[in-house]
């Protein structure tokens, strides 16, 4: 499988500094997902494009559904970790205040994930289920070795517009990492960032192999963001 994993274009997290849970795209953010579009529309063939349920996957999604001439098909364990419900509509001082005391906490608090939102281990593991669920309906299930995939169609290509958290949980799984709640940092994407899995034939089966991470050549320097 060559698998592409794209990260949704820049959010308006805080419109007029009241923050949002599932927030659009701003102007740039559109302009992002038009140009990653357009670069994903060079690829020879795409067999599938899944995309989180969150507007703003399904907003970057848009233009890549028009230039792949393919119908998106939207999976819910594809969305990011679920911040706390309270947090919608709350002052984004606020929200960036918990944010900062987040990242300071002792490690088992960690896997817990924010006070009051779904648990970094309840995350992996909806993300995991799902993609392996979704994998299987495709040929491609896991051997004994967690490293290695019996795989029905090597060459079928598919597009994932996601998030940063989710697709850093997809990369470190098919890769065979064991996972660590702050999956975020070690692989880390700008907004429209593309990353690469490909396969490659190991023994008996088959192992992704990394070859690009959130490699944002669409865009000019002054239009990254992250």
């Amino acid at each position: 499988m060559d698998l592409f994993l794209i990260r949704h274009g820049q959010p308006d997290w805080a419109p007029d500094r009241v923050a949002r849970n599932d927030p659009s795209l701003t102007d740039l953010g559109r302009e992002q997902a038009k140009r990653v579009a357009h670069r994903l529309a060079s690829l020879e063939s795409v067999e599938e494009l899944w995309v989180s349920t969150m507007h703003r996957a399904v907003e970057t999604a848009d233009p890549i559904s028009a230039e792949l001439a393919q119908d998106p098909e939207a999976y819910g364990w594809l969305e990011e970790i679920r911040n706390p419900p309270e947090w919608d509509g709350a002052p984004a001082e606020e929200i960036d205040r918990h944010f900062a005391e987040a990242n300071v906490r002792e490690m088992e608090q960690m896997w817990d994930g924010l006070p009051g939102g779904e648990s970094f281990r309840d995350f992996h593991t909806r993300v995991v289920a799902g993609l392996e669920e979704t994998l299987s309906r495709h040929g491609i299930t896991p051997m004994g070795h967690r490293h290695l995939w019996t795989v029905s169609q090597p060459e079928r290509r598919v597009v994932i517009v996601a998030h940063a958290g989710t697709n850093a949980v997809v990369l470190g799984h098919l890769l065979g990492l064991d996972p660590v709640p702050w999956e975020w940092e070690r692989f880390r994407q700008p907004h429209t960032g593309v990353s690469r899995l490909t396969m490659t034939r190991i023994s008996t089966g088959w192992a992704f192999s990394l070859r690009q991470l959130g490699d944002v050549a669409h865009l000019h320097p002054g239009m990254v963001t992250v």
